[in-house]
């Protein structure tokens, strides 16, 4: 089981770019944030099973954005 302040920005994740990640892809994102942005949308591509490589850089842009945009509020 995840972190449940970061149950929002899974669900974004999953509604806005489709990329419903099960709990092991959700803690290796997770895992991943505090190199960054770009690190954790490397891993969730991984964790979806999608080429990050080869996917156009709007879908990496948009994964990227959504979980920016979600990501918990500190304090």
């Amino acid at each position: 089981m995840t972190d449940a302040s970061y149950d929002d920005m899974f669900a974004a994740l999953c509604t806005e770019v489709g990329f419903c990640l099960h709990d092991k892809g959700q803690k290796r994102v997770i895992a991943a944030l505090p190199q960054g942005l770009d690190a954790a949308t490397k891993v969730a591509f991984e964790a979806a099973g999608v080429d990050y490589m080869a996917a156009l850089g709007d879908h990496r842009r948009a994964v990227r954005d959504c979980l920016k945009a979600n990501l918990p509020k500190a304090g």
